[in-house]
């Protein structure tokens, strides 16, 4: 087995699952060596609602990972999402000190577009630099060693609750984790699921999770527009749950066995047997009638997204199509009903630029887990970074997550 300082940890905290994913970083890239999941217990709509249960879930899940890979779990990178979470476009301008754009120029002028009034219950996730600009000249990606006078900045700025990121570092921690990071979800699975080529086009992806949709809107090769919704599988179960009276549990199974999201892919003959509640004998139904009830609650879900992107203003720049990932987006139909609300092409999004263990992977339910690796690889750039104390990028997310409870406890 290869050294711990090769190793790096994906923890997807999702509504309604904690999934590890174990990777080690060669030459190549990322190679998955493990995975582990377990059901989610203390989480509702994103957000930790009840520590202990989460704790709970997050230690089987990483028990797991860890007798599948062979290693010692000691970090994470972590995902955070929920309605809380707020993205916003934003721009920094600075004079050029030597007339020679250095790396220290970047940094400022990063600085100068973070500044703006956030309040104090809320906490930075990602600034990530959409385009730079030099004196008027625009379109331009890494600036560094170019001549001129100005460098402005264009870039999104992502923000969430300090207590619902605290909430989450706390988990972490109680199940005897460190956290090296936090990543905002949708931008995680599409790490895992875009080309670049898409990322140029433009593209939206939706991340259908069980108790949110996050969206990431990308164009021109950057994220230009980050939003949730508080809806996901778990409003489809409730609502199979009621409609054909039968327990929760009974309706979950019944969506991930018959579930189909258009009303037309099912046959006029098909049918399905339903479990009934206080001990009554189970029914026979039309699998029709279960069409009739997730059609309408995919559908509602699939305009508030659609409705999102217009107020996001890059519509018309969404030239490739939609891009559709988590466990809700494997139903039968998903991708066809995509296509007729948007009017542009829908594909499933399955992780991709990884290695090792891809086939165990190789699932929409799995992008968000993956997409930590990469996001968390990227953002240290080598397994020693990750593991180096004295690593100053270590250090300042370390000092960012100590602020967090310095400041409220």
């Amino acid at each position: 087995m290869a050294k711990n300082d090769q190793i790096i940890v994906g923890l997807d905290v999702g509504t309604t699952k904690i999934c590890a994913i174990v990777g080690k970083i060669t030459a190549e890239g990322i190679e998955i060596i493990g995975i582990g999941t377990n059901p989610s217990e203390g989480l509702r709509k994103g957000v930790v609602v009840n520590i202990d249960s989460t704790v709970d879930s997050i230690k089987k899940a990483v028990h797991e990972a860890e007798l599948m890979s062979g290693t010692d779990i000691k970090a994470v990178v972590t995902g955070i999402a929920g309605a809380h979470i707020k993205g916003f476009n934003s721009h920094g301008i600075i004079g050029v000190k030597d007339r020679e754009v250095s790396s220290k120029d970047v940094e400022k002028v990063l600085e100068a577009a973070k500044a703006v009034a956030i309040p104090m219950d809320r906490e930075v996730i990602h600034t990530m630099a959409q385009e730079f600009i030099i004196d008027d000249q625009d379109g331009i990606k890494d600036p560094v060693g170019m001549s001129g006078v100005r460098l402005e900045v264009k870039v999104h700025i992502v923000t969430a609750a300090v207590a619902s990121a605290q909430n989450i570092v706390r988990s972490c921690n109680r199940a005897g984790l460190e956290v090296y990071d936090i990543a905002l979800q949708q931008i995680a699975s599409s790490a895992a699921v875009l080309t670049p080529e898409e990322q140029e086009l433009g593209v939206m992806v939706i991340d259908i999770g069980g108790g949110t949709t996050d969206i990431a809107v990308f164009a021109n090769g950057s994220i230009c527009y980050t939003a949730s919704l508080p809806l996901g599988g778990n409003q489809l179960t409730s609502d199979i749950a009621i409609g054909l009276r039968t327990p929760v549990t009974a309706a979950e199974k019944i969506k991930k066995q018959y579930g189909c999201a258009m009303i037309s892919l099912i046959g006029q003959n098909d049918t399905i047997e339903v479990p009934s509640v206080g001990g009554r004998p189970p029914r026979v139904l039309s699998r029709q009638i279960l069409g009739e009830i997730i059609e309408p609650r995919m559908e509602e879900i699939l305009e508030l997204v659609k409705r999102e992107l217009y107020k996001s203003g890059f519509h018309d720049q969404v030239v490739s199509g939609v891009v559709l990932t988590g466990g809700s987006s494997l139903m039968p139909g998903v991708e066809e009903l995509a296509e007729t609300v948007f009017e542009m092409q829908a594909r499933s999004g399955i992780p991709q630029h990884v290695g090792g263990l891809l086939d165990i992977v190789k699932s929409p339910i799995y992008a968000t887990g993956v997409g930590l690796l990469i996001t968390g690889g990227q953002q240290f750039g080598s397994a020693r970074q990750l593991n180096s104390n004295d690593n100053k990028l270590f250090y300042k997310l370390f000092s960012r997550m100590k602020s967090w409870f310095a400041e409220f406890f």
